[in-house]
């Protein structure tokens, strides 16, 4: 699906001439196909930086989940406009912080999907995002750091203990690939961070493989006072 993607950016304006850009989110015209018209760009809610509370999780959102992001993430993963990895991409990018000049980048890690998600998507969400992550600067791939090993059922009408209760177990470390995560900076991509269960056992399981840190990069939030706090 990277290569998909990089096929679609070097035949962009071929597809601009067959299918003329449209915003993403509401349908109108706009002049690039990487890019959302003013009123929809203006929608975006961007979230304050979260707090650095005791045992908590920095949380690097690109902006809350109201209608507009809503429309994207579901045009993005449901809708299979996989090409729209690089727009989010870059709206996660403009908040990550910095690496500290001639330390190492940090390692990006993606979410894992179960392997029969993963053949009825046809791609990883999570996955796409980080490579497109990496690939403007932000850090090191390491794709397959996690593994759910456990097919969960669609997290999405369950409330917070359900969640927990669904996802325990679900996911662990590739013990394959721990060594890259030991004492470096890692950064968990999500496209959205709902009640945060998810993040928790991910965060759990890179815990374990003794990473000098461990924050979240996501391109939606939903819960503007959410706080992630490591379990």
């Amino acid at each position: 699906m990277v290569a998909v993607a990089r096929f679609a950016r070097h035949f962009g304006p071929v597809v601009d001439a067959l299918y003329p850009p449209r915003c993403p989110s509401c349908g109108v015209a706009i002049a690039s196909q990487a890019g959302l018209c003013t009123d929809c760009w203006s929608s975006l809610e961007v979230p304050t930086p979260t707090e650095n509370e005791v045992g908590a999780v920095p949380i690097y959102a690109a902006t809350y989940y109201n209608e507009t992001s809503r429309k994207l993430v579901l045009a993005y993963k449901h809708g299979g406009r996989i090409a729209l990895a690089r727009l989010l991409a870059r709206l996660i990018a403009a908040r990550l912080p910095e690496s500290q000049a001639g330390g190492a980048p940090p390692v990006l890690v993606p979410v894992p999907l179960h392997r029969w998600r993963l053949w009825q998507r046809g791609f990883n969400q999570a996955a796409l995002l980080t490579h497109e992550l990496a690939r403007l600067g932000k850090g090191e791939p390491v794709v397959e750091a996690l593994l759910r090993n456990k097919r969960t059922p669609n997290l999405g009408g369950l409330g917070r203990q359900a969640r927990e209760r669904a996802l325990s177990g679900a996911i662990r470390l590739n013990t394959a690939r721990s060594t890259r995560l030991a004492g470096r900076d890692v950064v968990l991509v999500d496209d959205v961070l709902t009640s945060g269960a998810t993040s928790r056992a991910c965060v759990a399981a890179l815990a374990e493989a003794g990473a000098a840190s461990i924050s979240v990069a996501c391109f939606a939030r939903v819960d503007q006072d959410h706080r992630l706090i490591h379990p």
